[in-house]
């Protein structure tokens, strides 16, 4: 491969959406149809190589366009007995109520608590049994705000979630 086509791929790499958007109206003479980055990286790559060393055959091209042709293409799944997917049965579906368990001043698994303590953010992830915090596993918020500060705390004040009085 030259080094000039090189530098080009390798400079993808670096570049934003829009960029890419750009290179891709550059090199294929229309906008592209997905905002992904790695697809237009990969499309912008192919295109470059192709532009420099030679596209397929026209051979393989014919061969290609055979093979569209002669392929059952679907725009949707088809439908079963009950007008649900095949493979998908509507009794395989269930829906069950959400309660949750456990203290009401915590939020759902999987949400991030953050604080800012002598000019660092603590973040903290709240796990179905305990709490991720720098890579380790807790079972307590206390127990988090004992390894941030050194000294013991109550861990829902320390992380702002104790109770609002109502008035």
């Amino acid at each position: 491969m030259k080094a000039n086509i090189a530098q080009e791929l390798k400079a993808l790499k670096n570049m934003c959406a829009a960029e890419l958007r750009e290179k891709y109206q550059e090199v294929f003479g229309e906008a592209p149809r997905s905002p992904n980055k790695d697809f237009l990286r990969k499309r912008i790559a192919w295109r470059i190589q192709a532009l420099a060393e030679g596209d397929l055959s026209e051979r393989a091209h014919r061969r290609a366009e055979e093979l569209a042709n002669d392929a059952d293409l679907r725009i949707r799944a088809p439908k079963g007995k009950f007008g649900t997917p095949t493979g998908f049965p509507a009794e395989r579906t269930t829906v069950l109520p959400f309660s949750p368990t456990g203290d009401s001043r915590l939020p759902m698994p999987g949400a991030i608590l953050s604080r800012e303590y002598q000019g660092e953010t603590i973040r903290v992830m709240v796990l179905d049994k305990g709490f991720e915090y720098a890579g380790q596993v807790y079972r307590s918020l206390t127990a988090v705000a004992r390894a941030v500060t050194g000294s013991h705390w109550n861990g829902y004040h320390f992380f702002g979630l104790a109770k609002k009085e109502n008035n």
